[in-house]
């Protein structure tokens, strides 16, 4: 069984969508790897902060979730490019940290 990288921090780091005394789980997918639920969730809401303004954390933040982004498809729905293309600061950072994920792990 494999756990995506940044699984643990992102298990931290998704509480700040949730209320206080909730706790996100984990969960297995089919081919036995482990990731952290909440993650799309916690993507919006720094994508939001993003647009704002927000930088530093958010973005290592939006980072650390690409691999997890990865493995439950959200690039299969909606192409790295097409997250970079448009006029949303937050989405094209997503898929700028996604194509170079993808490049690193071709």
């Amino acid at each position: 069984m494999s756990t995506i990288k940044g699984t643990q921090e992102l298990s931290e780091i998704n509480q700040k969508v949730v209320q206080e005394g909730e706790v996100l789980p984990q969960v297995k997918l089919k081919d036995g790897s482990r990731v952290q639920t909440g993650t799309v969730a916690t993507m919006l809401h720094n994508i939001n902060l993003y647009n704002a303004g927000v930088r530093g954390a958010v973005e290592e933040e939006l980072a650390l979730a690409v691999p997890t982004l990865f493995k439950v498809g959200m690039f299969d729905l909606f192409s790295v490019e097409e997250w970079i293309n448009g006029t949303n600061a937050g989405r094209k950072f997503v898929g700028e940290k996604a194509r170079e994920f993808q490049q690193k792990h071709k």
